[in-house]
């Protein structure tokens, strides 16, 4: 057998490659929650990103031979991901938020919030399907709320907020790539300080709501995100406070505010015992999503 003909039996098929990395990561010891929860899914990932594949034709995309370079590619971000525990969003700039693809890097969250669903729906029934011509989204991060607000009501306006430069670069390349630029402009604001007197059918907001608790006890991989938009104090309520007590301010008649406070949920209830949060359920999973109306707002 010449040496042309056993290297081309020694390069694995994709589905292999994944298997063999799937394995590394198993036995790493990973922790999971930035696009993927499990190590298959993560090596998946991993092996369409560099080979670039879609899953259209998912069957012969796994019969695939992986090329020799792009196997030793896969070795070196699977190498760092191990080693480093880097999340595989930040090694790959790539991460996905309601069918759509962002690129991101370790200025910004890695997008993962149940809000997704809800756009999916256009806040039904909530709002009427074309009552939404100004939204915003507070802490927007890597615009990727803000963006999946505007391509859904395709006649809105969005601002996507962020008190962090860097994320608003992140922000407006994402804003860019869509060619959203006539219609979702990226601000930069701490919540609606710098928001002069705008006005918005829809406020959406996942803003940092993890509390001291949960900060202290992070995995590796979460310590690569940035602590602005993680920690909320204490109790992690020091964001929200701040967007209920201003909110009624910005928003229309007839407007809502839908906002993520994850594990805070317990805490933000125990605060406020008198307001009848509409605690959100998702189809496929996720929880701590609360919506008030304006009315319901006017008394914080």
């Amino acid at each position: 057998m010449s040496e042309q003909e056993q290297g081309e039996r020694e390069q694995p098929t994709v589905a292999q490659l994944i298997q063999e990395v799937a394995a590394r990561f198993e036995a790493a010891g990973l922790t999971y929650g930035h696009g993927t929860d499990n190590a298959l899914d993560e090596a998946a990932w991993l092996v369409f990103a560099v080979l670039e594949l879609t899953h259209d034709n998912a069957r012969a995309a796994y019969a695939m031979t992986v090329p020799a370079a792009a196997a030793k590619r896969v070795g070196e971000l699977a190498d760092r991901r191990i080693a480093e525990r880097i999340p595989m969003a930040y090694l790959l700039n790539q991460a996905w938020f309601a069918g759509l693809e962002f690129y991101v890097d370790e200025r910004v969250l890695v997008p993962r919030s149940p809000i997704a669903e809800l756009i999916a729906a256009r806040f039904a029934p909530w709002l009427a399907e074309n009552s939404v011509s100004a939204a915003a989204d507070l802490g927007t991060g890597s615009g990727c709320i803000a963006i999946a607000l505007a391509l859904a009501f395709p006649r809105a306006t969005v601002d996507a907020i962020d008190i962090s430069p860097d994320a608003l670069e992140v922000a407006q390349r994402n804003i860019d790539r869509y060619e959203l630029g006539d219609r979702v402009r990226a601000v930069e604001s701490d919540f609606f300080a710098a928001l002069s007197n705008r006005q918005y059918d829809l406020v959406v907001s996942n803003p940092p709501y993890v509390d001291q608790h949960d900060m202290d006890a992070r995995s590796s991989e979460f310590c690569h995100e940035p602590e602005l938009g993680l920690a909320a104090g204490k109790d992690g309520l020091d964001c929200v406070k701040v967007i209920l007590s201003e909110a009624a301010n910005y928003l229309n008649d007839g407007g809502i505010l839908v906002c993520e406070v994850g594990n805070s949920a317990a805490a933000l209830e125990n605060q406020y015992p008198g307001v009848a949060f509409v605690w959100l359920e998702f189809e496929h999973g996720g929880s701590g999503v609360f919506l008030l109306r304006k009315e319901d707002l006017e008394g914080f």
